[in-house]
């Protein structure tokens, strides 16, 4: 395996890629094969990066794999040299089965060895813009560019793309000159979209606001009943906004014999990263608004994007769900619907609803852009065009099926089809084109008859296409609903972001304590209940949430006063021999897990002659409002029913004080010291983190506030580790997760890193909040 993963990064694969790919057995063995007889042709000079990329497409595509040797040759002997050619001559061999290959045909087929210069490239452009030099002096920058280009490709087959579109830009910036304030307006629209998006604001606000005003009221109260005036199953039609066609009312009909008129919803993650604290509100909402009116919700993935999609992001997610509480009634991939997706994009076609274009993903890109120069392509042949994409006939970026409608946000003809050749987690190579979100979503909602497909407001924008879509193809239509993102200071939860904090070694990984993850909240010691009450606090609101880390430590609070039982521990030892005991005077005192409620349950510690305190507990200076042991001032020990008092004070070479010898009394006894503290005797060495915010900064990916990016806003002190911190030994048999409070030191979980021979243990919250935060 070593050899091969070796063999493919030769050839400019990454290390992830080449392990990607020999998870495919057909793949992985036609690439080698090519690999080989390319190494072969070349010998001492190697195959570089551009021919493996060729080879590497090649060998994804070709179904005939007698050609394999043939088309290695073409790549490596420079016959072959751009994705337009290979395409050619995938489809050249495909369709000439039979042996030999006539080697004229082939070549002038995929024009291998046509050059066009930079001369021919420029008249062909000259002439397309003199085609159109009237209607472009008449609009000027208004004109649809991508026209042009269109034009000049068909004229220019085998030039490269890049420099005609260059020749384009230029040819036109002469003719027409800089662009004026003129050409820089846009052309306002005032359309049914933006109108539909003023209503639903006003009703949803009207809707949703009753959630913000009840404090104190559990987040199942909130979403159960009156609480959200969503419409009630069936009675879609009766939404602002929603789109009734001839076919609703039937569809509606069908949709309540199925479900028999349960609520139902889904929560659907793309599987390419963690979840964050984010998704546990949408979590909570999905799953909380099904569960609070006796209806289901699915677990769904949206796995349409095989490139970023790992297997521990599946079990990662379901894991999380769980975790928070929430069972799913089933949990659905996207890709379970890949063909009857398929279908109805054929479907789509056939209505007239869709088209194959070939325009580059940077011509897509923006608002307002220029219509598609195949836009009103006849029908048969964008049919014939998406068989092709199909059957892996293009490369990818050469073709895409996109959808005739406008979006809110003026997005125009949105991809419903892209290609790429990367085998899928679930499906292996059986696709090379895959649907994108705006086609997928609304439809998988409609497979599973979903009433309320809840989303964050990001999405609203996206709302037009879910209805439009649905209703293009007759196809039952659920409600969308938008309600606002929960978001954090002073922390990141964008994947891409994340993954540049663990590739700089700012972070361990994903569940890094100091990030806001759900995997890292629970290493942390994050009960799933205090996450969940975090969410119910905030509310379901329209509006977008910014929130305080310290709202949600709150919350954690709350819950481990209740449930972490007591242990005691000294973070910084000192040690403490008691003089008046016998060195070997052992006693057992009890502790209570819960002082507040004994009842509750108890355990008990040694005590001898020798036992640690914390180092701040001792000064050897009394001053002014320090109420513990001083040489002057005597203290107690909690729980222990001593006083102590200091008899001797010993230092190293250093001057540092490393023992003291004290002396005890009854506590009953004595006079009642100022303050007692606690102590461990015999205890457990163990390691102990202690975190602080990753950020200095409120908003680290603001400009503004940090304008040399998150990078560098890290706070050096995130991160206090304390290799020999004490603890008693009531916590030796403590399990990963396992949660205490470490009496007058905060609360603690103990990390999946500990070992039978040291425990370790995080920092969850402090035991009150930090009064220097805001």
């Amino acid at each position: 395996m070593a050899d091969t993963v070796a063999l493919f990064t030769s050839i400019g694969l990454s290390e992830q890629k080449a392990k990607e790919t020999l998870k495919n057995e057909a793949l992985s063995s036609a690439l080698k094969d090519a690999i080989v007889q390319a190494q072969r042709v070349r010998g001492a000079s190697g195959v570089d990066k551009a021919m493996g990329t060729l080879l590497y497409s090649m060998a994804s595509r070709l179904k005939d794999t007698k050609r394999l040797a043939f088309l290695s040759d073409c790549i490596v002997q420079c016959k072959i040299i751009t994705e337009l050619q290979l395409a050619a001559a995938l489809e050249f061999v495909k369709s000439h089965p039979q042996d030999p290959i006539n080697q004229r045909e082939f070549e002038e087929a995929c024009g291998v060895g046509v050059v066009i210069t930079p001369e021919q490239i420029e008249d062909g452009v000259e002439s397309v813009i003199k085609k159109h030099k009237e209607q472009l002096l008449k609009e000027r920058y208004h004109f649809n560019m991508g026209l042009l280009m269109g034009e000049a490709r068909s004229a220019l087959k085998w030039a490269d793309g890049k420099v005609v579109k260059n020749e384009v830009d230029m040819q036109v910036l002469h003719l027409l000159g800089p662009k004026t304030e003129a050409d820089l307006e846009k052309k306002p629209k005032v359309t049914h979209g933006s109108l539909f998006i003023c209503l639903f604001l006003t009703v949803a606000v009207g809707c949703l606001g009753e959630a913000m005003t009840g404090e104190g009221k559990s987040l199942m109260e909130q979403l159960r009943g009156e609480a959200l005036k969503f419409h009630k199953p069936g009675e879609n039609y009766k939404t602002e906004g929603y789109v009734v066609t001839p076919k609703t009312m039937d569809l509606l009909k069908k949709h309540m014999e199925i479900t028999g008129g349960q609520i139902r919803s889904r929560f659907p993650p793309e599987p390419n990263g963690i979840l964050h604290i984010g998704h546990a509100k949408a979590i909570n909402f999905n799953f909380g608004y099904a569960k609070a009116n006796n209806g289901i919700c699915f677990l769904r993935y949206d796995d349409t994007n095989p490139e970023k999609e790992e297997e521990k992001y599946f079990t990662g997610i379901k894991d999380m769900v769980e975790w928070l509480g929430y069972e799913p009634h089933a949990v659905t991939h996207a890709s379970d619907n890949f063909q009857q997706l398929y279908d109805l994009a054929v479907d789509l076609i056939r209505r007239g609803h869709a088209y194959v274009c070939h325009q580059k993903g940077e011509e897509l890109k923006g608002h307002n852009a220029p219509p598609s120069p195949w836009r009103d392509r006849p029908i048969e042949e964008s049919l014939v065009l998406f068989e092709r994409m199909k059957k892996g006939l293009f490369a990818e970026g050469e073709a895409t099926l996109r959808m005739k409608m406008v979006m809110e946000d003026g997005k125009m003809d949105p991809v419903a089809y892209r290609i790429k050749y990367t085998p899928h987690h679930r499906t292996g190579d059986e696709w090379c084109i895959y649907p994108t979100y705006d086609y997928t979503h609304c439809l998988c909602d409609s497979i599973e008859n979903i009433t309320h497909s809840l989303c964050t407001k990001e999405f609203q924008a996206r709302r037009s296409s879910y209805y439009w879509l649905c209703n293009a193809l007759d196809v039952y239509c659920p409600v969308q609903w938008e309600y606002g993102r929960l978001n954090l200071t002073y922390t990141v939860v964008s994947k891409r972001k994340i993954i540049r904090l663990v590739e700089a070694g700012v972070v361990r990984d994903w569940d890094d304590p100091r990030l806001f993850t759900l995997t890292a909240l629970r290493r942390r010691g994050f009960p799933a209940e205090a996450i969940n009450n975090f969410c119910a606090r905030v509310g379901v609101t329209v509006s977008q949430t910014t929130t305080e880390p310290h709202l949600l430590e709150s919350c954690v609070r709350d819950v481990l006063n209740d449930t972490a039982p007591r242990a005691m521990a000294v973070l910084e030892p000192l040690k403490v021999t008691i003089t008046n005991l016998p060195a070997n005077s052992k006693s057992e005192v009890r502790v209570p897990d819960f002082p507040a409620n004994e009842t509750k349950g108890s355990h008990t510690v040694p005590f001898t002659h020798t036992i640690f305190i914390e180092q701040s507990d001792f000064r050897e200076v009394l001053e002014k409002g320090y109420k513990r042991l001083t040489p002057e001032q005597p203290v107690g020990l909690r729980h222990a029913g001593y006083v102590i008092s200091v008899q001797k004070v010993i230092k190293d070479t250093q001057g540092k004080v490393v023992e003291l010898e004290v002396s005890c009394c009854n506590s009953e006894t004595a006079e009642k010291p100022k303050a007692f503290i606690h102590w461990v005797s015999q205890p457990l060495v163990c390691e102990v983190r202690l975190y602080e915010r990753l950020f200095l900064h409120k908003h680290p990916e603001d400009p503004s506030e940090v304008p040399n990016g998150f990078l560098s806003d890290i706070n050096p002190n995130s991160l206090h580790v304390i290799s020999s911190a004490l603890v008693d030994t009531s916590v030796k048999g403590a399990k990963v997760f396992d949660k205490f409070q470490f009496e007058r030191v905060g609360y603690f979980s103990l990390d999946p890193d500990s070992t039978a021979d040291k425990l370790v243990f995080n920092r969850t919250v402090t035991l009150k909040e930090d009064p220097g935060k805001i």
